[in-house]
């Protein structure tokens, strides 16, 4: 396998190490030069680009390149893989495409149960980029023939980012907001779902996410437990000094199912809730 990442982050990075033992090479972008050693450092050979031109050296990746993972975000101008490179990739004909997506795209339901079936309804101008994104991405793939499968991922979190870090450095917040749940996906299952999909190379989309929708304040005082420190205290929804983009996340109320993903790819969860997910996450505080 020769692995290409266009925008090689925290679970892009984690699936390269998920197969690496697999690979013959693995590649990825990077924006910025300074950026790069960090990746080399991790196994990935770096490759600069910024989504904002076609990079040469993007090209020569793509054109012996086996399998390609999408973890850039798209912006009004579209995706930028399929803006600058989406010649390249059709003539290259990996053997698997995936496009990481967000759960946002199926904006509110109003607390209900989504699938993958559930009419996509998003409400931010970030989800209303990816479901356009996600749109394009199978457009190529029944244009080319070539499998793209669109992975939906709820919250991401894992090591250094988590309600245990958030309290250990003060900035966690119990904000409640009554009826509010939200999905949450660890990073490791991400990168384990993805390496099961290797093996089911068809046009699909997955909802990846955990088995339990929460409300937030849970997490973080279940984080506190564990910690063995009093949780933050709890402050109202419309009390609560916040960002626009945090806020818009509260505007947003579903369910997520995650039973396609299991099904198909016959994937069992390493953290099916965030409890299994932040006790081990405390054993290494511990260990620190």
């Amino acid at each position: 396998m020769r692995l290409f990442i266009f925008g090689a982050g925290y679970s892009a990075r984690t699936f390269a190490r998920r197969v690496a033992a697999e690979a013959e090479w693995i590649g990825g972008t990077t924006r910025t030069a300074e950026k790069g050693e960090a990746l080399r450092q991790a196994g990935i050979e770096p490759v600069l680009f910024d989504g904002t031109a076609p990079s040469a050296a993007v090209a020569a990746a793509l054109a012996t390149a086996t399998h390609v993972l999408v973890s850039i975000g798209p912006s009004a101008a579209g995706d930028p893989v399929l803006t600058h490179h989406r010649a390249e990739l059709a003539a290259a004909r990996p053997a698997w495409i995936g496009y990481l997506s967000t759960v946002g795209v199926y904006g509110d339901h109003g607390g209900g149960w989504v699938d993958e079936r559930t009419p996509c309804r998003p409400v931010s101008r970030r989800s209303i980029q990816r479901l356009a994104a996600e749109g394009a991405w199978l457009g190529f793939s029944a244009e080319t023939g070539l499998p793209v499968q669109v992975f939906r991922l709820s919250g991401i979190y894992g090591p250094g980012r988590n309600a245990l870090e958030n309290l250990k450095k003060g900035t966690a917040r119990r904000i409640v907001k009554p009826a509010q749940v939200f999905n949450r996906i660890h990073v490791d299952d991400i990168a384990g779902v993805l390496h099961a999909a290797l093996n089911e190379p068809k046009t699909t989309i997955y909802n990846v996410t955990d088995d339990e929708p929460a409300p937030p304040q849970d997490v973080v005082a279940y984080a506190a437990d564990l910690l063995k420190v009093p949780p933050p205290p709890e402050v109202a929804f419309e009390a609560a000094e916040m960002t626009p983009m945090a806020r818009s996340f509260y505007g947003e109320n579903k369910r997520v199912s995650n039973a396609k993903m299991k099904n198909e790819l016959n994937y069992t969860l390493l953290y099916p809730t965030y409890r299994e997910a932040l006790a081990s996450l405390a054993s290494d505080f511990e260990k620190r």
